[in-house]
């Protein structure tokens, strides 16, 4: 699969800490799209995470996908169905829960400029993400890989890191 069969609206689904942002910044380089991180759609600025009225964030994420050119990563299942119906090609992650650990640790503790982030945010460790990554991520995973089967547009599932390595180096994409 090449990005060009992907289309200019492309969805990026996978768990949490698996690359979604990284990668999303990484072909809105490549392929001029405006790259959105439904976090930050979802959670207001200037908060350690605290959610929007669902209603405001569906308007948002409404907004978003009216766009003709995007890439977009960020679950939220409740309005996946909306995202696929303007998207032309989808994009899994499925990195080892481990990574998803180290990653969440590490931008944490070092990336104070990480993709994605909140604006005027700071991540800090907290035993419920902790959680939700070491436990909750496993019928995720199961629910995404059920979820992109029935997807029927053009799509690309990347299950290691290795996988996600060579998606950069045959794309030619920048971290």
């Amino acid at each position: 699969m090449t990005l060009d069969e992907l289309g200019p609206r492309i969805c990026i689904m996978g768990p949490s800490n698996s690359g979604k942002s990284t990668l999303a910044d990484a072909l809105s380089q490549a392929r001029g799209l405006t790259a959105i991180h439904l976090d930050q759609l979802h959670h207001l600025p200037h908060t350690d995470w605290i959610p929007r009225p669902a209603d405001e964030f569906a308007v948002l994420h409404d907004g978003a996908i009216l766009g003709s050119r995007w890439v977009m990563d960020g679950n939220y299942s409740r309005l996946l169905a909306r995202r696929l119906e303007r998207a032309t090609g989808v994009i899994l992650l499925d990195v080892p829960t481990a990574v998803s650990l180290y990653r969440y640790l590490k931008r944490c503790w070092f990336d104070d400029d990480r993709r994605g982030a909140l604006e005027g945010g700071r991540d800090t460790v907290k035993w419920a993400m902790i959680r939700h990554i070491t436990t909750a991520t496993r019928a995720s995973r199961a629910r995404y890989a059920r979820m992109f089967e029935e997807i029927s547009l053009p799509k690309v599932a990347l299950k290691s890191t290795g996988a996600l390595a060579a998606f950069y180096r045959s794309n030619d994409l920048r971290r």
